[in-house]
């Protein structure tokens, strides 16, 4: 049965392609600690449900770029949250060869792939993105279903370049005076600006398929 479905995401890139399933949608703006409110505020708005969704980091050395992860549970701090496990199923279904794991809710970006193997070593998350922890609290807190719909944007061996750390403004669009001014003092990282922005683009591609093979199943709990 049809709900309403409350979407959070970080970039507008990823909100845009949420609004295909739902009116219910909210941008961080990659602020890991908007992410409560936003989901929060989804829920004065009428959503019965949330979902987290988005790229991420990847952390399993084996996910490659585009990778889609529908997550069992949310890393936050030393608990493990839940999802719910039938919405998943569904979603799971769905999307074949997405991966089914645990994922990490960040409070920052992990650009470095050392900490990402860490993070890995210390967790088995399969990826870490700064709204699904919020969530995550926020749906636990309301005793509302949730789930994590992600895809793999900079893998495991990717270390990110700084520019790629200011990249977003609080809306969640592309801050162009911060990555000029992140390129004007570390002008050798434009390849790897280049390379970033190559993943992100191949990422959002992989969500923009996911939504069109689950559009009914993202907005039935």
């Amino acid at each position: 049965m049809s709900t309403a479905v409350g979407i959070v995401t970080g970039m507008r890139a990823e909100a845009a392609i949420a609004r295909r399933c739902t009116r219910l949608v909210a941008s961080t703006g990659g602020y890991s600690g908007d992410a409560e409110a936003k989901a929060g505020d989804l829920i004065e708005r009428g959503a019965v449900a949330l979902i987290s969704f988005g790229i991420a980091g990847g952390l399993e050395p084996s996910l490659p770029t585009g990778a889609l992860v529908v997550a069992t549970g949310v890393i936050v701090r030393n608990a493990t949250i839940a999802t719910d496990a039938a919405w998943c199923a569904r979603l799971l279904a769905g999307l074949p060869g997405a991966i089914a794991g645990t994922v990490l809710g960040g409070d920052r970006i992990i650009c470095r792939a050392a900490l990402k193997a860490e993070l890995f070593e210390r967790t088995g998350a399969l990826a870490v993105d700064l709204e699904s922890g919020g969530v995550a609290r926020v749906a636990a807190s309301a005793r509302l279903p949730f789930v994590v719909v992600r895809t793999i944007a900079d893998a495991a061996a990717s270390d990110l370049p700084p520019a790629a750390l200011v990249g977003l403004d609080r809306r969640g669009g592309v801050d162009v005076a911060a990555v000029l001014g992140s390129l004007w003092r570390e002008p050798g990282q434009l390849a790897k600006l280049f390379a970033a922005a190559r993943d992100t683009r191949a990422a959002l591609a992989a969500l923009r398929l996911g939504v069109r093979r689950l559009k009914a199943d993202l907005r039935r709990v």
